[in-house]
């Protein structure tokens, strides 16, 4: 639907407002809003743009998101000095041949887990770090449901992006432990059963067991 370098951007429509989360890498922001409005959304009610980690295919679109919509932009702190940067190693935008304008930020979260409430509902967003030190999930639960938008849960790791296995690993277990019944990936798709989910998590704990980086 956009540019095959973008990490898949996902929004959660709430009773008065669009929440979304990541941005892809920049170039495709068009045909992403284009996206949302064929979904019968609003573009200008996204008021929260959810940064789930500091690399450049995730975040590279929320400059120009923000222009758009006005949104706030929102990342974990552990990342977020590297978005404001634009940081060319642990932003990976290097690694994509690109630079990144530095982008200020307006809300840092913190510790290991925030609760972002619009309405009656809660947005739960969970720090996972391994993949880089601030990586968030998020998790709602809805229609009897719990769906978690958990991004690059299969890696990589690299010095240059600050990256932990152990931590990874870690994380990867409280993401276990929260028994979805949907998960939202970022560049492998949509995983709809509980067992379906744990599979998918468990796969890349065996590989990197096995396999270590």
């Amino acid at each position: 639907m956009s540019h095959a370098e973008d990490a898949t951007a996902y929004v959660i429509e709430f009773v008065d407002q669009l929440v979304m989360i990541d941005s892809g890498l920049g170039r495709s922001v068009p045909a992403i809003l284009d996206s949302i409005r064929a979904a019968g959304l609003d573009t200008g009610k996204i008021t929260t743009l959810i940064l789930t980690h500091c690399h450049i295919d995730h975040i590279g679109g929320a400059g120009a998101i923000r222009e758009q919509t006005g949104c706030r932009i929102v990342i974990h702190e552990l990342d977020a000095e590297a978005v404001e940067t634009g940081d060319p190693s642990k932003t990976a935008a290097g690694w994509y041949g690109r630079k990144l304008a530095p982008l200020p930020v307006d809300r840092r979260l913190t510790g290991s887990l925030e609760t972002l409430h619009f309405g009656d509902e809660a947005l739960y967003c969970l720090h996972t770090p391994g993949h880089t030190p601030g990586s968030i999930s998020l998790y709602i639960d809805r229609g009897g449901k719990r769906v978690l938008f958990g991004q690059d849960i299969h890696g990589p790791f690299h010095p240059a992006f600050e990256s932990d296995v152990e931590q990874w690993a870690e994380s990867m277990q409280k993401l276990l432990g929260l028994d979805a019944d949907i998960l939202c990936e970022g560049h492998f798709g949509i995983f709809r059963t509980k067992e379906m989910v744990r599979k998918y998590i468990q796969r890349y704990l065996m590989e990197h067991e096995q396999f270590p980086p």
